[in-house]
This record gives C-alpha cells, structure tokens and sequence, in this order.
C-alpha cells in the first residue's frame, strides 16, 4: 500500500515538473477548436458550426507540425438548404518565447499555419473546392500544465474550381489542446526522480 502511495506522489511530481516545457521538442499536441457557433433565435432559426480536431509534434522547442481536420455546417433556415465545410491538411504551430507570459502568468502567443484540401459546398448547387490556406494568431492559457484554453483568429481561404473559384474569410475559435509528454521527456522524468 506503502509503495503505490510513494508511486502515485512521485509520478504526480514527475508530471508537474515536466509540465513547465510543454512546448519542448518531443511533446506532442492533441486537441480541438470550436467556432462559429451560431443559432439564430428569430426566423428563420439560422444555425452555424464548426469543429476542427488537431494534432502536431514538436520537431523543435516552440516548433510543432501535425495535421488538421475541419467539419462545419451552415443550415440558414428551414427551406434555405445547408452549407457543407470540410477540408484535410497539414498544420504548423509556433510558440512565441516571450510577450503573453509577461501580460498573464501560464499563456503564450502563438501562430498557426494549415495547407491542404478544402470545400465549401453549399445544398443550392455553389460550391468552392481545392488548396485550403488558413494562417492566424493565437493565445494559450494553460488552466494546468498540461491543458492549454485557447483562442485562435484565423484567416481561411480556399482556391479552386467549382461554382466560385475562391472563397474565404476569418473565424475566431475556441479550443482545448492537451499537451503530453514525450518518450524522451518522459525518461529525462524517470532519471531525475532516481
């Protein structure tokens, strides 16, 4: 009983203390955003959403790449038809060493990249398909050191063919991303607490 109890303090330990370089080389990024969340009280009882899962590797300090899925819809009202968002990609994320840390204690700035393939596809016949781009800002509250809130304005442009050959605009998201350890950090943790 002796011996779980010192295991499960030490294991806490070892987790909080690697938890001050959850942006380190290794470390890997699991989490999503939420956005354009919209229902429209009044007729026509518009609704909006989009969800997009994402995970990434930290090939440096501050440095991750990885990819992202995008899932939305747009249903305006009844009779209006939907609009379908979708699209695949790779993604690149980096950490600013310093700014949002000296403003509010556990946070970060960042800048986040994605290419791939997207659509917009709209239920009365439009629709835009091919190279997605999207690029913007990005601030990190760690709520504990493994759990970052966030909170992304991004700018999303997709060039193609279709009905219309580009279609973009900005969107402002929400997310949650967890951040674990990596197999060498997780043994740099192991070593310190031998």
């Amino acid at each position: 009983m002796m011996k779980k109890l010192l295991f499960t303090l030490l294991a806490a330990a070892g987790i909080a203390g690697a938890a001050n370089a959850q942006i380190q080389k290794g470390n890997v990024l699991i989490g999503s955003d939420i956005s354009n969340i919209s229902f429209q009280l009044d007729k026509p009882n518009a609704f909006s959403f989009n969800i997009n899962p994402k995970a990434a590797w930290f090939i440096q300090d501050g440095l991750a790449i990885g990819g992202d899925v995008n899932l939305g819809i747009e249903a305006p009202g009844k009779g209006l038809g939907t609009t379908i968002n979708y699209g695949i990609g790779a993604l690149g994320r980096y950490y600013g060493s310093k700014g949002a840390n000296e403003l509010v204690k556990h946070s970060r700035f960042f800048a986040e990249a994605t290419v791939g393939i997207n659509g917009r596809n709209l239920s009365g016949g439009g629709s835009t398909n091919g190279l997605g781009l999207s690029f913007g800002p990005g601030f990190a509250y760690f709520i504990t050191p493994n759990i970052g809130l966030e909170t992304l304005l991004k700018y999303n442009g997709t060039v193609g063919f279709g009905s219309s050959a580009y279609a973009h605009g900005l969107n402002l998201g929400v997310g949650l991303q967890i951040y674990l350890p990596g197999r060498a950090t997780a043994k740099k943790v192991a070593n310190d607490m031998n």
